[in-house]
């Protein structure tokens, strides 16, 4: 076996040897602020980050040069006149900006010099950022609003007017909303974005966007259109939420800067201001949470054109800014990503369609109808279909307090023209669905009635991947990532219909799904940004975050509100970026602190405990006390990496407390039992590093047991969800865990996907009736796990973001082949291998500047480690 290792490699080396000269080291992927070109950066010190395309063996990076300045020019030249780092002899891939002092509005040019293994240099091609507002005083435009108050239905609609003589070298808009808005030049909407801006706490830090407006103004007359929407600003449906007892809560309201530069070097700013017009329009009423109204009738052609004649139009009124903090919206947008056209159509009678899009999704639909002036269409969204076929709401309607007559859930309200074939898209709602139900006042035939669904989302990258010889397998990371992405909107939500919440649990248990398979780094920032906000003095959290007030209940403990720890730290590990982290140390310090106070021998009830469990319950003192231990070595940890030596010494010592707390309550050492010994009990303490070195075995034994004893199933809440394969693979009983994840009957994932679910569900039980939304994402660990087991792709805390990679892939006896891959922040990872009788083929790749230690498995015959550098590897293993 050593010599066909040592051959394989030899022919690897060798081939690729001969290549070397060939080959190039080039930095790519640069971004800043882990995005694309950004515009409205305002913060002083931006992060700087790129890879290195090498695919040479061993190729790394040992030296960069960072220049940043405004003449592109220049930074082609190598001249930095904001910032020139010089050669920095490091392999660093991420790099804060120490430059001058940067200007905002200002448009900057960097790019970065490598130096290769051999120390050969080579350049990117040039980045750009721009800075945004920096700050209120830079703001020329006023809040504006109009006269109406929280109750009126009508979306406002305003508009301006105004003559542009010179030729245009740039333009900008710069607009701030509480609450939604979409922006139109000349007719036309301003980008691709939908539901800007994002949800926040409004009162204090309401979100800006920026666009590029160059091209879509024109010489002479131009005009600009907003319409604003409630979206989670003026709540005026009703739920057990509370969201309409919001305390920020307003009529919309927006303020908006159109920075216009000359060619000729001058500027003109066209503002918000009392020489706007303002009125209503077809959009009769809108909410983010049931749906929206629209007759076609009122539409006014043109209303947002230049020649559009708005003498019947009001004025406006100024306004308060919503709150003190007025920040560029830096994440990723929210867009209508993936069309969907009905797979089929079931006519219920001549005024009654139902479609079935083929997907559960988060969405829109978009439709197109010929009919009689005043026909009102209602389009029905939902999950499910009753015993004749139409749409049945009852698992995601039990929380609307409104009124389902004029306000029905998950239905928009379409009234046609008459004039035309109209057409109606939602603009300020979305929903979470696979049928659609259109209901007509007056008979409508198909030929003219034309509906098409789109998957809307945060617009995330994909990273990952898995594909196997089980269509299980694969089948189940389809529908982990359909779940994730449906309840991903700007913020990690619990389900996209039912309630539409930052439920927090939900947020942490997937987080390393979301991270194995998309560059979610800019939402989560985001979100923690909202953690922040809603902390209480005393270090408390709400369970959904944002939130108008609700969810600071008695249970909204640690295995939920964790996120503030667990989350920055996850990030850390995948980025091998700190600053998270770093904004949110004071954060869970103040948490941690505040559960010392409650807890003050260790163990804690503060929680929710194993939610929706199959019928073994566990011990909530338990469960929420390993939370507990979790934020103080996170936190303790954080510490040692900012160089907080007392802090450090405090929570290192504090997590031994709570740790020595747990086992000596908990853990009948006789026994190696936890508690009750359910399969939480037991799963927790060694997924998160609670049990004590000398029982870990013994633990693990009893865990495989219980396993054992449920013939392979589940019996499992979400927090046991989280921990039990990951327990029982790091433990020596990979087998076990692979006949857990791929486990088709009752209850399993599996049994969601082989009864036809598209996206995870909320409860084991198909015929639960409580927590049964169709598209849940607090049972996604399952997709993260794919990358732990099979792939074994696994970040090192001493060199996180991938610098090194832990490999610990397994080879389960009933798969015979398996492709993980992962795109790092040092380049795309494969883990990959296929079974030839009693050989395993194992192709890896490491990506450039990184390297990887892989672990064998317990089912094959060398059990040596083996050290890998960047480039392809072979390793050829026999199974035992």
């Amino acid at each position: 076996m050593k010599i066909a290792l040592f051959i394989t490699f030899l022919a690897i080396h060798t081939h690729l040897y001969a290549q070397e000269n060939v080959s190039i080291c080039e930095p790519i992927s640069l971004k800043c602020e882990h995005l694309n070109n950004p515009m409205g950066v305002d913060i002083p010190n931006p992060r700087l980050t790129w890879m290195l395309k090498d695919t040479r063996q061993g190729a790394m990076q040992t030296a960069y040069q960072l220049l940043v300045g405004t003449d592109s020019i220049a930074v082609s030249n190598n001249i930095g006149e904001h910032w020139d780092t010089g050669k920095q002899s490091k392999s660093d891939i991420i790099v804060s900006y120490k430059g001058k002092r940067l200007d905002p509005l200002t448009k900057y040019y960097w790019k970065v010099n490598v130096w290769d293994k051999n120390g050969k240099p080579s350049s990117s091609e040039i980045s750009t950022f721009e800075t945004g507002m920096m700050g209120r005083s830079n703001w020329k435009g006023s809040w504006i609003s109009d006269h109406h108050d929280i109750h009126h239905k009508q979306a406002p609609y305003f508009r301006k007017a105004f003559e542009i003589k010179k030729t245009i070298q740039s333009a900008r808009a710069y607009i701030a909303a509480a609450g939604l808005y979409e922006l139109s030049l000349n007719g036309e909407k301003v980008g691709k974005n939908w539901l800007d801006p994002m949800y926040t706490r409004f009162d204090k830090r309401t979100l800006y966007v920026v666009h590029d407006v160059t091209k879509q103004l024109q010489s002479g007359k131009n005009a600009i259109g907003v319409i604003l929407g409630n979206g989670w600003y003026n709540h005026q449906s009703l739920a057990v939420w509370d969201f309409d007892k919001a305390p920020w809560r307003n009529r919309p309201a927006f303020c908006m800067d159109l920075r216009i530069v000359y060619t000729d070097g001058t500027e003109e700013t066209v503002v918000s201001e009392q020489d706007w017009k303002t009125s209503s329009g077809p959009i009769t009423y809108n909410s983010i949470y049931t749906g929206e109204h629209y007759d076609a009738r009122l539409e006014q052609e043109d209303w947002n054109k230049a020649h559009f004649n708005d003498s019947k139009w009001k004025g406006v009124k100024y306004r308060s800014a919503p709150a003190e903090l007025i920040i560029s919206q830096q994440t990723v947008p929210i867009r209508l990503i993936t069309p969907y056209s009905p797979i089929s159509i079931k006519k219920i009678d001549d005024k009654t369609y139902v479609f079935d899009m083929g997907q559960n999704m988060a969405g829109v639909t978009e439709v197109k109808a010929k009919g009689a002036a005043g026909t009102v269409l209602k389009i029905k969204h939902g999950e499910r279909l009753d015993d004749h076929g139409r749409i049945n709401l009852s698992n995601i309607d039990v929380y609307f307090r409104g009124d389902k007559s004029i306000d029905p859930f998950q239905t928009d309200i379409f009234t046609l023209s008459g004039k035309k074939e109209d057409e109606f898209i939602p603009k300020f709602n979305y929903k979470g669905f696979r049928y659609v139900e259109i209901n007509s006042t007056e008979p409508i035939s198909l030929q003219d009635l034309k509906i098409t669904s789109y998957f809307m989302h945060s617009d995330v990258d994909a990273l990952g991947e898995v594909k196997t010889s089980s269509k299980l397998v694969n089948d189940l990371w389809k529908v982990t990532n359909n779940a994730y992405l449906s309840n991903l909107m700007g913020y990690p939500t619990d389900c996209p219909q039912r309630e539409k919440n930052g439920w927090t649990g939900d947020g942490h248990l997937a987080i390393e799904t979301a991270l194995y398979n998309f560059d979610g780094i800019t939402v989560y920032e985001k979100w923690l940004a909202d953690h922040r906000d809603e902390q209480q003095p005393n270090g408390v959290l709400p369970d959904i975050i944002p939130t108008g007030g609700w969810g600071y209940g008695t249970a909204n403990g640690l295995d939920w509100t964790s996120t503030i720890a667990i989350i920055p730290w996850q990030i850390y590990l995948f980025y091998g970026d700190s600053r998270l982290l770093e904004d949110c140390y004071e954060n869970i310090k103040r948490y941690v602190n505040y559960v010392s106070r409650i807890s003050p021998e260790g163990l804690t009830t503060f929680g929710r405990g194993d939610w929706v469990p199959v019928k073994s319950t566990s011990n909530l003192e338990l469960t929420s006390s390993i939370y507990f231990y979790v934020d103080a070595t996170i936190l303790a940890s954080a510490a040692k990496l900012f160089g907080k030596q007392d802090d450090y010494v405090k929570y290192n010592a504090l997590s031994k407390k709570i740790k020595s707390a747990i086992n000596n309550k908990f853990l009948d050492v006789s026994t190696g039992i936890y508690a009750s010994g359910t399969q939480t009990e037991l799963s927790m303490p060694l997924h998160w590093d609670v049990v004590p070195e000398d029982m870990r075995s013994k633990v693990a034994f009893n865990l495989n047991k219980k396993v054992e004893e449920t013939n392979f199933h589940l019996d499992v809440g979400v927090l046991g969800a989280k921990a039990l394969l990951n327990a029982l693979k790091n433990n020596g009983y990979e087998e076990t865990a692979y006949q857990v994840a791929v486990q088709d009957t009752y209850p399993s994932w599996g049994w969601w996907v082989v009864n036809g679910a598209t996206t995870l569900l909320e409860n084991w039980d198909l015929a639960s009736e409580r927590d049964i939304s169709d598209n849940h994402m607090m049972f996604g660990e399952i997709g993260s796990w794919f990358f732990k087991s099979l792939g074994g792709i696994l970040p090192d805390t001493d060199q996180p973001g991938f610098k090194h990679i832990l490999l610990k892939p397994i080879f389960p006896r009933t798969l015979d082949q398996s492709e993980v891959t992962h795109r790092s922040a040092y380049g795309t990872i494969v883990s990959k291998w296929k079974k030839n009788k009693k050989t395993i083929t194992y192709d890896v790749v490491i990506p450039a500047n990184a390297t990887a230690t892989f672990y064998p498995p317990t089912n094959i015959k060398d059990q040596a480690t083996i050290q890998l550098g960047s480039g392809k590897h072979q390793l050829i293993f026999k199974l035992i």
